[in-house]
């Protein structure tokens, strides 16, 4: 057990792992973990700076080894730059956790414009498909994972003018188990992870309290999540101890919220 009780997963030491959106929210929380398990933590951010550092500075306290990264996942460029000087920071990776993404604002179907759109599929899709590309490579030259964070709105087609980032994360869902098929004999697993109403900057920046009462009015467990309660998912699923035989799967975090 390491210090405060927490698991201690033995074959996460030494990994070097990028987590993308890791300045504030569920990427934030996970960062700190995997440093906890002695990994070496790529910390991306856009423009929540001062927060990826004080995630970066926490990890340094701790005895951990951080690389800030900075770039906006909206654009493949930055995407492709951002995966790659990690991999060149550390000489490798082994695991990818494309944690970045966001709604981008309410808006209806029927008021979706070309622009919106393109904005919300660059950031939810594009910037998965472009950092799984460019991190494969890296992947590959010893096995590793690669853990996509999807959503409930992935199955439930979202709140009021949430149906667009819906359908971006049911694209990231059914993109995790393609790319599994097509990565199973290279040693490298793909699996996501689902979180359901979880109390980050995601609901402080989209959610009023009247819509917030009523989603956690539908879990079973009485109240909304926090990023601390998706770490174990990600943790497990990052561990070939723990979870080698597993890959092509969406592991929901919800509280009861959704049984598929």
């Amino acid at each position: 057990m390491a210090q405060g009780g927490t698991l201690t997963i033995g074959d996460l030491a030494g990994k070097a792992v990028l987590v993308t959106g890791a300045s504030t929210g569920i990427g934030a929380a996970l960062a700190r973990a995997y440093a906890a398990q002695g990994a070496r933590v790529g910390v991306h951010y856009h423009a929540s700076v001062r927060d990826a550092e004080a995630v970066a500075q926490a990890i340094g306290d701790a005895g951990g080894e951080a690389f800030l990264v900075g770039g906006d996942f909206g654009a493949t460029g930055d995407v492709e730059r951002v995966v790659e000087q990690t991999a060149r920071h550390f000489g490798r990776l082994d695991g990818l956790v494309n944690n970045a993404g966001g709604m981008l604002g309410r808006v209806p179907y029927v008021d979706v414009t070309d622009a919106h759109y393109d904005a919300v599929m660059n950031l939810n899709v594009r910037s998965v498909l472009t950092a799984c590309r460019v991190a494969v490579p890296w992947l590959k030259k010893q096995g590793g994972f690669i853990i996509n964070t999807s959503s409930i709105a992935a199955r439930n087609g979202g709140g009021g003018g949430a149906g667009l980032y819906a359908s971006s994360k049911a694209f990231v869902s059914n993109y995790t188990r393609g790319l599994a098929k097509e990565l199973v004999g290279s040693g490298v697993r793909v699996n996501a992870v689902s979180p359901g109403t979880i109390l980050t900057p995601f609901h402080e920046r989209y959610s009023n309290a009247d819509q917030m009462k009523a989603m956690v009015a539908t879990i079973p467990q009485g109240r909304a999540g926090t990023a601390e309660d998706c770490i174990g998912a990600y943790l497990f699923l990052s561990s070939d101890a723990m979870s080698g035989y597993i890959t092509g799967q969406v592991i929901e975090v919800n509280g009861g919220q959704l049984m598929p």
